[in-house]
């Protein structure tokens, strides 16, 4: 998971924001998508593809603190 420390956060920050929200204008990509998804109504290969595309910042940004926290507990290690 070393190519995750590379990333840094002034890129994950505005990536997963924007890509989080957009579009901004109604309901965001992403609600939408969890939505259909937990409705069981996600089933066309572009919303999938749309829900991956929107939800990977979220998820690297997510992973990057959880990795970042669990090494500054761990003594820095």
């Amino acid at each position: 998971m070393r190519w995750l420390d590379k990333i840094p956060y002034w890129i994950l920050i505005p990536a997963a924001l924007a890509l989080g929200i957009a579009p901004f204008d109604s309901e965001p990509h992403l609600v939408e998508k969890l939505r259909l998804l937990r409705e069981g109504m996600l089933s066309r290969p572009i919303d999938i593809f749309d829900l991956v595309m929107h939800a990977a910042p979220v998820a690297l940004l997510v992973l990057k603190l959880a990795r970042d926290g669990f090494r500054l507990g761990a003594g820095g290690r």
